[in-house]
């Protein structure tokens, strides 16, 4: 009841502040204005020069322009938070949301873009034509299955990094938590039996970045809403021509061909990691007290989980992870997408690949445990924004690594950039507040 009352507030506030404010964010000059002259270096006729640069060297765009530093939010509102198809405008508030988070954890200009598109041919292309401008992509709330053609389309047209945070994002913080939660009960990834219910967008990506890092794909079971993948499947002819990432996952996972529903599935599971839908009764007692002794499991539909965490320890979970910051262990991508856009955009990466996806994950969970990880603590909190620069960095050597970067920056180097862009980002944040630029919220 008081959880409720307390979403019941957020709700209400956020209503009255995004009006009061008109927005959650906005653009402001970088450069001084002084006097006339100032006027005709920005614009005319000094822009002229910078433009003819330019054009002779288009790189030079990420020299001489804000470029170097922003990210397009691209979203067709077709599968926002948990409200569904809701359409762009709807969607535009998260995306405001989004390039809020983006610049004051990573000192990232985001801009937010909801855009009217009827199909994935038309997201594709408004995507590309963005990129003259933009140092990176990131897509959010793209349905199922829409969303894996066009970030897979994106990631081989495209030579600026393109994300989706419901993929990437999601796994990337999943599998975090799961290198410390393993550690704590005394397992490995390799050797662990992982279910995962539900088959959209994040449990599509942790299955791929699972196996990239060393799971056995014969150990993962992954189930959506007619029950476990396997090959048998009455349906596979039909997921074949409709959704073929699901069909490559009947085929690759599951080696013991087990079939039925979730009570079946985690017989013996070591890991249930639940995107499926809105709570709380969707995993139930008698299903997870099937599992092993010492399980974990990760329930992520927000603003509901699939199963309450009293619910899962009372059944025998020993580590509980959910979507909710008023629960223990957050797993929540805004730990992971500020600091993989800061590192890629520090060395002006051309992609974001699942290994530098997996360094990124590492180095969050290291600095976790650094700090000292038990059951109710797997993950560090977005207020320890130390962790930010530290993952940047680490993104930015493996995009030196990949040879996907333009600049080779050592890490101190990274490190040192992200660190100096992050705590702008919040210093200015902190100025305009006490300079009253930024006006305190209405009571």
């Amino acid at each position: 009841m008081a959880r409720s009352r307390e979403r019941d507030e957020a709700s209400r506030k956020a209503l009255a502040y995004s009006k009061f404010y008109g927005g959650k964010v906005g653009l402001v000059p970088k450069v001084p204005v002084r006097s006339l002259e100032d006027f005709s270096i920005w614009y005319t006729p000094g822009v002229a020069a910078v433009s003819r640069a330019i054009a002779a060297d288009p790189d030079l765009s990420f020299d001489y322009t804000g470029r170097w530093n922003t990210v397009a939010i691209v979203t067709d509102g077709s599968r926002v938070l948990g409200l569904g198809n809701i359409g762009p405008e709807g969607a535009l508030p998260v995306m405001e949301g989004k390039a809020l988070i983006y610049n004051y954890l990573g000192g990232v200009n985001a801009i937010p873009l909801a855009a009217r598109t009827g199909s994935e041919e038309e997201l594709i292309a408004f995507a590309k034509a963005l990129e003259p401008s933009v140092g990176g992509i990131n897509l959010e709330d793209i349905e199922s299955p829409k969303c894996f053609e066009v970030l897979d389309r994106l990631r081989k047209e495209m030579s600026v990094p393109v994300w989706h945070d419901d993929q990437q994002g999601t796994a990337g913080v999943v599998l975090a938590g799961l290198f410390n939660a393993l550690e704590l009960t005394g397992r490995s990834l390799r050797g662990s039996r992982i279910v995962l219910l539900g088959a959209g967008a994040a449990n599509v990506a942790a299955v791929r970045l699972l196996v990239e890092a060393g799971a056995d794909p014969r150990d993962l079971i992954v189930l959506d809403s007619r029950g476990v993948l396997h090959p048998e499947r009455e349906d596979m002819d039909q997921l074949s021509l409709r959704n073929r990432w699901k069909y490559e996952i009947a085929l690759e996972t599951n080696g013991e061909r087990v079939t039925g529903s979730l009570g079946e599935a985690l017989k013996g599971a070591d890991v249930l990691v639940a995107a499926a839908g809105q709570g709380p009764h969707l995993v139930r007692k008698s299903e997870v007290s099937k599992m092993n002794e010492r399980a974990i499991a990760f329930f992520l539909a927000n603003p509901t989980p699939e199963m309450l965490p009293a619910d899962a320890l009372d059944a025998g979970v020993e580590i509980v992870a959910t979507g909710r910051s008023d629960f223990p262990n957050q797993v929540n991508n805004s730990l992971l997408f500020p600091a993989v856009f800061r590192g890629a955009l520090d060395v002006r990466a051309r992609t974001v690949t699942d290994r530098m996806v997996i360094a990124a994950a590492r180095e969050l969970a290291a600095f976790a445990k650094e700090r000292g990880i038990d059951s109710k603590h797997i993950l560090p909190s977005m207020l320890e924004w130390q962790v930010y620069p530290r993952v940047a960095a680490t993104v930015g050597q493996a995009a030196v690594r990949e040879k996907q970067a333009r600049k080779r920056l050592s890490r101190s180097e990274s490190m040192d950039a992200a660190t100096e862009r992050i705590l702008h980002a919040r210093k200015t944040v902190a100025a305009l507040l006490r300079a009253g630029i930024i006006h305190e919220p209405p009571e």
